[in-house]
């Protein structure tokens, strides 16, 4: 079990996580992802909206994402 990241707020925006470190290109993916319930958009009616993320989902969603390398790394 890998140690669990501390994010700052529950809630956090694409910018702030970009601060913290997290890949720009990862962050679209997980939102993009048609099973993740932990990113929306602030409005979704305007289409320049902020996109926020419940912290939890986006590490859970992680964590899967890295389940999901290593498997197809061991099947090779």
């Amino acid at each position: 079990e890998v140690e669990k990241l501390k994010f700052p707020k529950p809630i956090m925006r694409t910018s702030e996580l970009i601060k913290m470190g997290f890949p720009g290109e990862l962050l679209r993916r997980a939102y993009g992802d048609k099973n993740q319930k932990f990113a929306t958009k602030l409005d979704p009616m305007k289409p320049n909206s902020p996109i926020i993320y419940d912290t939890e989902g986006l590490w859970i969603w992680w964590q899967k994402q890295i389940e999901l390398q290593a498997k197809t790394m061991q099947r090779r």
